[in-house]
């Protein structure tokens, strides 16, 4: 048996135009890493809430390494994470997640990303996290997606209103002891449809796959 027939959800792929989303096998990951090693943001702005960019290359290299496994490792049907590769050219430079808590019961996800500054600037952003909302509404029938940027993160906030979110609210945070503006951004089902813009593909979204996510035949 492989690791697939164990944890089902290793078999999920999302592909798009360019590019294709899925659980980096354990012999990829060491090359996601040297991604992040390389580089995710221009150091003078922090876009995360846990600024685990703010290290040395091998410390962020290492953070992502970890994370990978850990957050697989945490895994339940009622609060999930889908650490989604993200593989241009065949290799892998950035994360984009998609998690759900109690997702059968409030059809709502939220997303999450980093992406290697060498492919900034190419449209890729917009594009993982469409697949991932493709994933979401078609796929897992959710009514719902939520997402938030910091204030400054003008590209995270071009994705969102490019995708069709609404601007719902606003909250602080403290990160590296400083007040950060967090704004949190909307996007109903209506609006997804209306603003889709690429087509995705979905391979290997079984019966297995849904029992993971906390779906039954009965639920979808």
């Amino acid at each position: 048996m492989t690791l697939a027939d164990h944890l089902p959800i290793y078999r999920l792929r999302l592909r798009t135009e360019r590019l294709e989303l899925r659980i980096a096998r354990d012999d990829e990951i060491g090359a996601l890493a040297d991604a992040a090693a390389a580089g995710v943001h221009d150091p003078d702005f922090m876009p995360f809430l846990f600024p685990w960019t703010d290290a040395t290359p091998a410390e962020r290299g290492r953070s992502v390494a970890l994370w990978c496994h850990r957050v697989i490792g945490r895994w339940s049907k009622d609060d999930w994470t889908l650490p989604f590769t993200v593989f241009f050219e065949g290799r892998p430079i950035g994360i984009q997640e998609i998690d759900g808590k109690e997702f059968a019961l409030k059809r709502e996800v939220g997303t999450g990303s980093w992406l290697g500054l060498a492919n900034h600037g190419k449209g890729i952003g917009t594009e993982m996290r469409a697949a991932v909302l493709h994933f979401a509404f078609s796929g897992l029938g959710a009514d719902w997606a939520t997402s938030a940027s910091f204030d400054g993160n003008a590209a995270s906030a071009g994705v969102s209103r490019k995708l069709g979110y609404q601007a719902d609210g606003r909250e602080y945070h403290i990160v590296q002891g400083v007040r950060r503006l967090d704004w949190r951004w909307r996007l109903s089902r209506e609006d997804w449809e209306a603003h889709r813009k690429h087509e995705v593909a979905i391979d290997g979204l079984d019966a297995e796959v849904l029992a993971m996510l906390g779906l039954g035949e009965s639920e979808q």
